[in-house]
């Protein structure tokens, strides 16, 4: 068996890893890279193994890092399996339709304002593409086994959003297991991820490798809130679509039900996590196998929600003339709706930009959260005035302890891990414990780097 690291390497973005398994040859992961102009030129690069030569691809979860480039790789090629959970291949479907467009969207606006020095500016993908790689998606149960070749794919509970998988990979000699993105025990609404099953070896993320996260607490969100509020202003959550929308929306219906914020009105404005909302509400009414049990009622209604699927009424968003919460993504400040909100509500001392969770580097979101104050948008540059805070509270990585955790919490502990999915600090930190703590081999594998098990 031999894995070729294609993404996530040296980098928390862009997971791709490609295991040969006897006859058979399949990408875990087919994500595109997010971040500086250096990693986003990289979904312009081919792919490093040819896509008509794969067997099938399987997918850890939906979110973008690790789902987004599927479109490129059909229209590269791909004629495949994508195998994943049920709730993966809905989510996943969502995302890719949302990305499809924001990139169609994208190219006309920098054509029609000339802002792009390739003439004409192109998608990287468009709709036709995206709904050619849906078409591929094909669900796998939790613990069922599909074999392809001489390979055994198999998925387990990960906890991190609903539908998120670790994949374990048997030749019958040798067993890899992907943890993808590993969850939190705390998670408010999915059960903590399935124990690591006995491998030879494990590719693991470590984007919280080298920090522990503090005990779930309300109490700073609802601090900041109040605040913001009482100053008359607005607070504006970037999102990402799928699960963090929900899992904010779950945390300020605790907050109002107790009284510890006010009854303001919740704007959750993003037709992709609208649609998202959706397939956590049948998941939660058919208990999902990754659903924790839940109180009756809508968990994701604070009191006053409103919901926003028309341009028109994210328009008006951008001044809303009174306090509130507006939810919008994308969750690092990249694109869609939150960046028009952003640019018109930043100025404003009066107002409250919430970054909840990890912001990769080279995006707006990692730019305010370091001090910038001059971010540009839409080819202009708008100045910060808000207050910008950043809450590791609501992260939904396993922190390095929760990795450690997963590590040794199978019968057989692994003899290698590859750490990948984390900037240098967090990767060496991780490394550095798994050796010291587990006594195994840890490795940081380079871009492109091929290994045999």
């Amino acid at each position: 068996m031999w894995i070729t690291f294609l993404g996530a390497a040296g980098t928390v973005t862009g997971s791709r890893h490609l295991v040969e398994a006897g006859d058979s040859r399949i990408l875990v992961d087919c994500g595109m890279f997010q971040g500086d102009r250096e990693l986003r030129r990289r979904n312009w690069q081919p792919l490093g193994y040819p896509p008509g030569q794969l067997d099938a691809v399987v997918l850890t979860h939906a979110h973008l890092d690790h789902c987004g480039w599927l479109p490129r790789l059909v229209a590269e090629g791909f004629t495949g399996q994508v195998l994943c959970s049920p709730s993966t291949a809905e989510l996943a479907a969502i995302i890719l339709r949302d990305a499809a467009h924001l990139q169609e969207e994208d190219a006309e606006y920098a054509n029609r304002i000339g802002s792009s020095r390739h003439h004409p500016a192109l998608p990287l993908f468009d709709t036709a593409a995206a709904e050619r790689a849906i078409g591929l998606l094909s669900p796998v149960a939790f613990g069922e086994t599909v074999t392809y070749g001489g390979a055994d794919i198999t998925l387990h509970r990960a906890g991190h959003i609903l539908g998120s998988a670790t994949v374990t990979i048997s030749d019958g000699t040798r067993t890899v297991t992907f943890s993808g993105d590993l969850g939190r025990d705390t998670h408010p609404l999915l059960l903590p991820p399935d124990p690591l099953p006995d491998s030879d070896a494990v590719v693991i993320e470590s984007t919280y490798g080298d920090r522990q996260h503090p005990p779930r607490s309300l109490d700073r969100f609802a601090t900041e809130i109040n605040a913001s509020l009482r100053r008359g202003g607005v607070v504006l959550m970037p999102a990402f679509a799928v699960d963090r929308t929900a899992v904010l929306l779950m945390s300020l219906r605790e907050l109002v039900a107790s009284g510890r914020v006010p009854d303001v009105p919740v704007f959750a404005d993003s037709p992709m996590a609208l649609a998202a909302l959706d397939v956590y509400r049948k998941a939660i009414a058919g208990q999902a196998p990754d659903i924790r049990p839940l109180e009756p009622g809508d968990p994701f209604d604070p009191g006053k929600l409103k919901l926003v699927p028309g341009k028109e009424g994210s328009v008006q968003l951008n001044h809303p003339g009174f306090p509130c919460v507006i939810i919008s993504a994308a969750g690092m400040l990249t694109g869609g709706r939150v960046v028009h909100h952003f640019e018109a509500l930043a100025p404003d001392p009066r107002n409250l930009i919430l970054l909840a969770g990890f912001q990769v580097p080279g995006t707006r979101g990692r730019a305010i959260a370091d001090g910038v104050r001059e971010i540009k948008a839409f080819g202009r540059y708008t100045t910060v005035r808000a207050r910008v805070v950043t809450l590791d509270e609501f992260s939904c990585h396993a922190d390095a302890d929760g990795l450690i955790r997963w590590l040794g919490s199978g019968g057989r502990p692994p003899a290698t891990c590859f750490v990948v999915h984390g900037e240098h600090d967090p990767a060496t930190a991780l490394a550095s414990r798994i050796r010291g703590e587990l006594g195994r081999a840890a490795v940081i594998p380079r871009m492109g780097e091929r290994v045999r098990l």
